[in-house]
């Protein structure tokens, strides 16, 4: 395992423990976890690898494989910077449950596609810190832990869902969340048996959301709850009242947030019923709905959709929090060829990068690997 052996290279001893965590893809349910809603993502294939050993001192050591140079030597937690603060964070909401550590990290989520690489590496370093010093968490208390490092450390308002789709999933299924209670169970997601395949497109524009438009749109909803005397935006029950009270952008988001919460449920029905092949409308519905109502696509990704659609998918729409990253298209296996062909011809034509595709299969949540 490479990672070990940079582990071993870089620090002069073999790791006491090893973690994979897994990025994630969201089948639908975009934007609706901050809003105490319901979504349904999946493991991807892809990842993060930690391998660590606990320090005596309050020293954090660190390597990543991604990138050049000696290890970072952290002395304060305010010192870290980049990617270094979502590993960073996850030591400080331990607090003094933990001292230092060594950690080597190797991953190959695709950056900047929207399928969580973050998450990722916080799930993994936060299960090596879980086992090493016996803490005892549970898989959701090690994803609220993760949570908070990234909303309180790094500063940036996600919800709970990609830590818990990367800490909770299971291979062959989807994780349905209530975001509220934090219920969750994997409903069986067996694209196979029916010829399907989720690809994901990614645009290859790349997005950063910190502080930035994602902030936006979550303030927007708390201000819009506000309004409506709810606690938050999954308890509007009469959609029509709601939105006589509100106006312009507050108006959409909660629009949108209503009726994906909505989607959510029928798609889980069809799933249930043995109606897969069924489920490309809702996509759709979510794509349009993402990107009138919550304004977070955009061209690449509104093309990506087109395309695939015309391709013979069943279904696509964007994932992730938008502006870039990536789509999914739901696409029976023999018409895989003939959407990947009616993309990049799209894209060819307006002279645009070519996009990436990742065909993705729902894959084990967190585990650990030695």
């Amino acid at each position: 395992m490479r990672v070990v052996d940079a582990f071993r290279a870089a620090f002069g001893a073999d790791p006491r423990t090893v973690w994979h965590a897994p990025g994630r893809v969201n089948l639908i349910g975009e934007h609706t976890d901050y809003n105490d809603g319901f979504v349904l993502p999946f493991a991807v294939p892809w990842g993060v690898t930690a391998a660590v050993s606990p320090r005596d001192d309050a020293t954090i050591r660190l390597l990543s494989l991604q990138s050049t140079g000696d290890p970072l030597v952290i002395t304060d937690h305010e010192e870290s910077q980049g990617w270094s603060r979502y590993v960073v964070g996850v030591l400080a909401m331990l607090g003094d449950r933990v001292r230092g550590a060594d950690i080597a990290i190797d991953g190959d989520v695709p950056q900047g596609a929207g399928l969580s690489s973050s998450a990722a590496l916080e799930v993994a370093v936060a299960s090596a810190l879980n086992d090493l010093y016996d803490l005892g968490m549970t898989p959701m208390e090690l994803a609220l832990l993760s949570q908070r490092a990234e909303n309180d450390f790094v500063g940036m308002p996600c919800g709970i869902m990609d830590q818990a789709a990367s800490a909770l999933s299971a291979e062959g299924h989807a994780l349905f969340l209530d975001c509220r209670s934090l219920g969750s169970r994997n409903i069986p997601l067996d694209l196979a048996a029916h010829g399907l395949t989720i690809l994901i497109i990614d645009t290859q524009v790349h997005h950063e959301h910190a502080g930035g438009e994602y902030a936006k749109r979550r303030a927007e909803c708390e201000s819009a709850a506000r309004k409506l005397g709810v606690a938050a935006l999954r308890d509007v029950t009469d959609l029509a009242g709601a939105l006589d009270r509100l106006q312009g952008a507050e108006r959409k988001r909660t629009m949108h947030i209503v009726t994906e919460n909505h989607r959510v449920e029928a798609l889980i029905g069809l799933l249930r019923a043995g109606a897969i092949t069924e489920i490309g409308a809702l996509l759709n519905a979510s794509h349009l709905s993402l990107r009138d109502q919550y304004e977070v696509s955009s061209p690449e990704l509104d093309l990506a959709v087109e395309a695939s659609l015309r391709g013979g998918a069943r279904g696509a729409r964007m994932t992730g929090g938008g502006f870039g990253g990536s789509a999914i298209a739901l696409v029976p296996d023999e018409r895989l060829e003939d959407v990947k062909e009616s993309v990049s011809a799209a894209y060819a034509e307006r002279a645009w990068q070519a996009p990436r595709f990742l065909p993705a299969t729902p894959s084990p949540g967190a585990r650990r690997l030695s």
